[in-house]
């Protein structure tokens, strides 16, 4: 049986970020729709079987519990760097799941251990996506595969001109920034896709809302904002307004990889 998830010490930028996630736990799962979306897609590639899986960034717990569904007879473990999450996931769904603090670059998980990873939008958080490939290498049993979307630089452009931030767009690596640190790993890129999804709207309310409450804003010092930056940011996002409402572009990286060994 699972103990209570317990909050490890981290480094100061993984603290701001599983403080930001731990925050937006109660609230992710409602506001969560274009992570969903996009996780929708990444989960048509599983493959047909699989005994020990990692979900990776599991967040609430969402798509762990559908990989107990979709493979009944495994071992499933969901790993998070937010503690909070980690307690929501395993209030919600129980302790049939292993819940495990943890950080992608530094996986607290035996060698070759897993046959499957999955992870949805979550190692675009990390700073070393390099570390993170040699993780999965590690991890990966012979014939393993991983199943991974992540996001690349451009992502949430409209919240960034709106605000007039240019650090409010998230520090990816590139597509062939991550191509490379897989090749250096040693794992098989077996296919990769590069796409744009837009999502929509009504008001800066509600894009805001969406962004915070999935961890995607993490809070900076002095970072308080007077009405008249508010009507501002506002005009500018109004400014982009399609037919379907204020848009929101998410530039996805979705990777299927097969370990080495």
């Amino acid at each position: 049986m699972n103990t209570p998830v317990t909050s490890l010490p981290l480094p100061r930028w993984q603290e701001r970020v599983a403080r930001a996630f731990s925050r937006a736990a109660p609230r992710y799962d409602d506001l969560a729709s274009a992570q969903r979306d996009i996780g929708e897609t990444l989960w048509q590639t599983l493959p047909e079987s699989a005994q020990h899986v990692l979900d990776l960034g599991c967040g609430t717990g969402y798509w762990t519990q559908r990989l107990t569904t979709h493979y009944p007879n495994a071992t499933i473990t969901g790993l998070d760097l937010a503690p909070g999450m980690l307690a929501h996931a395993q209030a919600q769904y129980g302790d049939a799941i292993r819940w495990q603090q943890g950080d992608a670059a530094a996986l607290p998980l035996d060698d070759a251990s897993v046959d499957l990873v999955f992870s949805n939008l979550a190692i675009q958080w990390c700073p070393d996506i390099g570390a993170v490939m040699q993780e999965l290498a590690r991890v990966l049993a012979p014939d393993g595969q991983a199943r991974i979307t992540t996001l690349l630089p451009g992502t949430l452009s409209e919240v960034a001109t709106a605000w007039q931030r240019p650090e409010a767009l998230l520090q990816t690596p590139d597509a062939s920034a991550v191509q490379r640190a897989i090749q250096q790993s040693g794992l098989r890129l077996t296919q990769h896709a590069c796409d744009q999804r837009r999502f929509f709207y009504p008001d800066l309310n509600a894009v805001m809302a969406s962004i915070k409450g999935v961890g995607a804003q993490v809070a900076r010092p002095n970072a308080r904002l007077n009405r008249q930056a508010l009507a501002t940011a506002q005009a500018r996002y109004e400014s982009l307004r399609t037919p379907q409402g204020l848009p929101v572009s998410y530039h996805c990286l979705t990777l299927q990889l097969e370990s080495a060994i």
